[in-house]
């Protein structure tokens, strides 16, 4: 019988190299007893027999992960636990992936319940400063007792951590030292007296403060915070009054919470909202105030928001969908090709577009990078609400009799509905005010029809939407005129 000694320190690197060289030798693990450094020696102490026949030392790395870990524990059997199942593992290298194995089970739990108690060090650490703060490096120190050997595999945690300080963690059996940037590890002693701390005030404002007495769950919590680490965490003095009183104190956040509205009164709200304009200010600061938009990601990648051109007291306003490439270095609606086209179909058809407001639903370019090129992309639903503030306070400004939309994206900011828009051109809706909105398609569609034959079809619906816009243009002005002769007699 063969007695090994692991020492306390350098505990998992020892085992390691111990178990390596009696696997090696062929040692079964019936012929090793185990010890920690501070056993008493046996009579069986000497060399491990040599065997003749030498076994293969290979096992899993996963093996090697368990087992250092598995060293910290405080079970005086770890150490032949592991041997043990090594021994097995040798001829067996499946076993480290057999869950119902009764061996690697306990040993998993022994795993387990190391690295809890790593995780509880980390968290339940509390430092005291140590001498002078002005100090060139400053001093700290701190008691523990950790369920198991934790001490060792954890220091490195600290020293990553606080490694522009000197401190120490005491506990019963170890005590761990850094001192200009090294660690080092030597005898464990009785609790420290330390002195008192002025920041330990703030942390136990903070931690009241954090405390949410809604969330409360005694059972939970100390589950997490046991109660045999509370007699070393200075915010424990304030647990006891804050589970007495987090009834009363979540029956307090209730009352002073607002009551929800009604769910008529939520959507009256939202309607309400949807039609309030973006901009309150001075009508000849709008412009401005729109291309100082950031209200939605689209200002990120544009040049520039492009806001709407024209008479204030324009009788038409023509809304597009978005600026395009040349609008957005241009900074001005509606002169890329769409809107070349456009102006030259107004124009045959006797529409003046320079007596019109024009602008677009959206202010912004959205496009999608290609080589050199920025294709098009259509704005989304959220993109187009983001916009319809603005859209409504150049309506506000400007009060046309006729607007004229283009395109699904003008109808969806216009009408709340920017589908069909080939069944509904050449219709008149109107708006909550009463204004008429004439639908029509946007010109950027005729441009990317191939067909000739559709072309011309699709042109001369166009010219037809826009003549209609010409003839309610002439009927709203005599109104106007009778109306003002009317009021003057």
């Amino acid at each position: 019988m063969r007695r090994l000694v692991v020492p306390d320190t350098g505990t998992a690197e020892a085992w390691r190299a111990l178990a390596r060289s009696c696997l090696k030798e062929g040692l079964a693990p019936s012929e090793i007893i185990w010890d920690g450094e501070h056993s008493e020696r046996s009579l069986f102490d000497g060399e491990p027999p040599k065997r003749s026949s030498p076994v293969n030392n290979t096992v899993p790395r996963s093996f090697v992960a368990l087992a250092e870990t598995v060293c910290w524990h405080r079970d005086a059997d770890r150490f032949a636990r592991l041997y043990h199942f090594l021994w097995r593992l040798k001829d067996a290298p499946h076993l480290m992936g057999d869950r119902a194995d009764p061996d690697l089970a306990q040993l998993r739990g022994m795993e387990k319940a190391v690295r809890r108690c790593q995780h509880k060090m980390k968290a339940f650490v509390r430092f005291r400063e140590l001498g002078d703060p002005q100090g060139e490096r400053r001093r700290f120190a701190a008691w523990f007792e950790p369920t198991h050997h934790t001490l060792e595999p954890t220091a490195s945690f600290f020293a990553n951590r606080f490694g522009d300080m000197d401190w120490r963690i005491v506990t019963p059996e170890k005590t761990a030292l850094f001192e200009g940037g090294k660690l080092s590890f030597g005898p464990g002693a009785p609790k420290p007296e330390f002195p008192e701390d002025a920041s330990e005030a703030l942390w136990l404002t903070y931690f009241r403060n954090i405390f949410n007495p809604a969330r409360l769950k005694v059972k939970a919590m100390t589950s997490e915070m046991p109660r045999k680490y509370w007699k070393n965490l200075p915010e424990a003095v304030t647990i006891p009054d804050l589970i007495d009183t987090a009834h009363a104190r979540a029956r307090a956040m209730a009352e002073a919470q607002p009551t929800l509205p009604p769910l008529r009164a939520e959507k009256a709200r939202n309607q309400l909202a949807a039609h309030r304009s973006a901009w309150e200010g001075p009508g000849d600061e709008l412009a401005e105030a729109i291309r100082a938009c950031t209200a939605c990601p689209l200002h990120r990648t544009a040049t520039q928001a492009v806001a709407g051109v024209g008479p204030a007291d324009a009788a038409l306003m023509i809304v597009g969908e978005q600026p395009g490439d040349q609008e957005d270095l241009a900074g001005l609606p509606f002169v890329g090709p769409a809107g070349q086209l456009f102006a030259t179909v107004a124009k045959s058809v006797g529409l003046d577009r320079d007596k019109a407001f024009v602008t677009n639903a959206v202010k912004h370019f959205k496009f999608t990078p290609r080589g050199k090129r920025r294709l098009h992309q259509r704005p989304d639903s959220r993109e187009i609400a983001h916009c319809q503030g603005w859209l409504h306070a150049e309506m506000q400004r400007v009060k046309p009799k006729l607007v004229l939309a283009l395109g699904g994206t003008a109808a969806q900011s216009l009408t709340g509905d920017g589908s069909r828009m080939l069944e509904r051109r050449g219709t008149v809706e109107l708006l909550d005010d009463g204004t008429p909105v004439l639908l029509t398609v946007h010109p950027s569609f005729l441009l990317r029809i191939r067909d000739q034959d559709e072309k011309r079809a699709e042109m001369a619906k166009f010219e037809a939407d826009l003549r209609i816009a010409v003839e309610m243009l002439g009927v709203l002005e005599q109104g106007k005129a009778a109306s003002t002769h009317g009021e003057n007699r």
